[in-house]
């Protein structure tokens, strides 16, 4: 679909300040300027069109202007796609809910005349909110999906609206154009870039989505307090990105790892085998000792066909590495008590046990009660304090 809408098109301000009200309401946008950005941008200029996923996991394409009302909710909309290796389809880029780009906005702190670094352009919408808060000249952007960046350009120039775009690896930055008083990446990194350190100045900030491994991580919002050291906390609230691609339409193979129960250990765990998915810390503290390759989902009984679009209830979830170790563990319960059959090198399902006891000794606490310091040489998360005693050394990649 090709279409392009301009403002002009359609009557789009009521659902644009419908959604600043209900962004306001819901505390995700208090800056007035920031405010008016939302009611004054066209987010429909920026999506004309999206994809839907329907019940039997295909995709279908639907037009902005059929439907105003979904465009302008605080919902994150699919706007391009991709083949995968096996004959799927992937996620190449959305347009992120409009309620956490206005918050990591506002988390920037930013003020008249700040100079700004978008890494992952996307459509340009989360462009354009700056450029009308900071003023054009002030926002920078990189993507390393050239045609879309082209797109972004053309769809901001036909509102008025010229940023300085770039085509490249957003791990890179834009070292010539740095210093800038803060960066903020819509995608996820297993690590921070040290080039983004470098590239924001003494005080500057860098707001990104950091996951070690797959699902494993949030938001973080660093300072940069010295030359080599960049330090702060994840925020109170989850969020998830799409990870950072350093070639266009990247899009790694993954493995698959035989689970073979004739060869495996048994036994039962008091755990929740949803663990991986609902409680998000637990997975996060468990991937410092899982890895940062991690393959994880649900078993179907014999025929049930894919997990994600079948009425056939998963019996049991898994999770499973690279080393051939693997972990399933079944959904129903005996007394409280579900069987866990764990295979390879490693037990990994006692590895998620004892994150889930470290939490649970540590208090059960929130997001904001860990953080993160980035030197050249390392990466360490800390629960409380950055010279806590409870920490974790990331490798860094």
């Amino acid at each position: 679909m090709t279409t392009t809408n301009t403002p002009a098109d359609v009557e789009w301000e009521p659902h644009a300040g419908r959604l600043a009200d209900e962004l306001a309401a819901a505390g995700k946008l208090t800056d007035p300027r920031l405010a008016e950005a939302v009611r004054a941008v066209p987010r429909h200029a920026f999506v004309p069109s999206y994809h839907q996923q329907t019940a039997d996991g295909s995709w279908a394409e639907q037009a902005s202007v059929d439907d105003l009302a979904a465009v302008y909710a605080n919902t994150a909309l699919i706007t391009a796609l991709a083949p995968t290796g096996t004959g799927g389809t992937t996620v190449l880029s959305s347009s992120t809910q409009p309620g956490l780009m206005t918050r990591m906005i506002e988390a920037l702190h930013l003020t008249d005349g700040a100079r700004v670094l978008e890494v992952g352009t996307g459509t340009g919408y989360n462009a354009a909110l700056l450029a009308h808060r900071l003023g054009e000249e002030q926002v920078y952007s990189i993507d390393v999906e050239a045609e879309l960046v082209e797109l972004a350009r053309q769809r901001l120039a036909g509102l008025g609206y010229r940023p300085t775009l770039v085509a490249g690896d957003g791990a890179a930055g834009l070292p010539e154009h740095a210093p800038f008083d803060a960066i903020i990446a819509t995608c996820a990194v297993p690590t921070i870039p040290w080039a983004w350190v470098e590239q924001v100045r003494p005080g500057g900030v860098i707001l990104t989505d950091l996951k070690p491994a797959p699902g494993a991580g949030s938001l973080v919002r660093l300072t940069r307090t010295a030359a080599d050291r960049a330090e702060g906390r994840f925020d109170a609230t989850y969020a998830a990105f799409m990870d950072l691609r350093h070639t266009p339409g990247d899009n790694p193979a993954g493995f698959r790892v035989e689970r073979d129960h004739g060869q495996a250990e048994h036994r039962t765990t008091s755990l929740d085998p949803n663990t991986p998915w609902t409680s998000l810390l637990v997975w996060f503290l468990a991937s410092f000792d899982l890895g940062a390759e991690i393959a994880y989902g649900y078993t179907l009984p014999e025929g049930g066909g894919i997990p994600a679009y079948s009425d056939t209830a998963p019996t049991a979830s898994w999770i499973a590495t690279p080393d051939g170790s693997w972990a399933e563990i079944t959904l129903a319960a005996d007394n409280g008590q579900h069987e866990v059959a764990e295979g390879g090198p490693r037990r990994l399902w006692r590895l998620v046990e004892q994150a889930h006891r470290t939490w649970t000794d540590l208090g059960r606490p929130g997001w904001n009660a860990f953080g993160l310091t980035v030197t050249p040489d390392a990466h360490t998360v800390w629960f409380d304090q950055p010279d806590s005693d409870h920490a974790w050394r990331l490798a860094r990649r």
